[in-house]
């Protein structure tokens, strides 16, 4: 009896391979990256005692230990300002990094079972992971009114200027993300490193001090963490500072977007074996 004759193989491809091709077979899957990242908020307070609460404590101790060390015992300064309002304000957009960057990185061998059933743009879990973030962040925001108002701060007309700072963070956040998380696929270190790098970033970034510590000919340079001028850009728009932190936040935002473009075109280059390696 002779076997039955093998089924044909089926190779899924996208329909096309260029790179505006592929972006706006992104924006076709609108719905399927909105449907990821509302799951990813839920699957992350899933069966948790505090719930959404743990949005707000985590930046609300991380400025209560600041507050002890950096500003009682070592006497750091804060620009003038408070200095619980000044690191608060410095991990609001650092908690949304810092989550941003790791979910992001992890986020195609978390889905490996996804990735490797059925194609889709694997640009949607990254995204996707790096959506959900905002929902912690606009939680913790909710936190720092009150402070504000505690201390007589109110914010000027820079405060038009957030959406523009919370949108840099994102792209800094999914520029490195990308880029971990495509190298993650083959290599598993990334996995270990990423705690650590995410921890040196931190002390790099002026959230425990300012900038201004930073001579003024170099401080530039700082910009090229592109988080140095998320973080002065925040705290120029919502305390009220009087100078905006122009070179550094424009060296921040080149380097950011650069970066992005970069880690694109990295990203949608390999992506065609993810599901042979992960």
């Amino acid at each position: 009896m002779s076997a039955p004759p093998a089924a044909p193989l089926v190779r899924i491809r996208p329909e096309s391979a260029g790179f505006v091709a592929r972006l706006s077979e992104l924006l076709e899957q609108r719905e399927l990256l909105l449907f990821l990242a509302w799951r990813d908020v839920q699957v992350r307070y899933r069966q948790t005692a505090l719930g959404v609460a743990w949005a707000v404590l985590q930046p609300l101790l991380s400025m209560l230990a600041f507050s002890v060390f950096f500003g009682g015992l070592a006497r750091i300064p804060s620009d003038g300002l408070p200095y619980p309002l000044f690191a608060y304000c410095g991990l609001l957009p650092w908690q949304l990094f810092a989550f941003a960057l790791t979910s992001s990185a992890a986020s195609l061998t978390a889905n490996e079972r996804l990735v490797t059933k059925v194609y889709f743009p694997r640009l949607v879990l990254p995204l996707a992971s790096v959506l959900a973030g905002l929902v912690d962040c606009a939680i913790a925001f909710v936190l720092l009114l009150p402070i504000m108002a505690f201390y007589g701060v109110r914010p000027g007309p820079a405060l038009l200027a957030l959406p523009l700072l919370l949108l840099l963070a994102l792209v800094s956040a999914v520029a490195v993300g990308l880029g971990l998380g495509a190298l993650n696929v083959r290599y598993r270190d990334v996995r270990h490193a990423l705690p650590f790098l995410t921890q040196l970033w931190l002390f790099v970034t002026p959230i425990a001090y300012p900038a201004s510590l930073v001579p003024e000919r170099w401080r530039p340079l700082l910009g090229l963490n592109p988080m140095a001028g998320v973080v002065e850009g925040f705290r120029w728009a919502l305390l009220g500072l009087p100078q905006p932190p122009g070179a550094l936040l424009a060296v921040s935002a080149v380097v950011a977007v650069l970066g992005l473009l970069l880690a694109l075109l990295y990203f949608l280059r390999v992506e065609r074996g993810f599901a042979d390696v992960i």
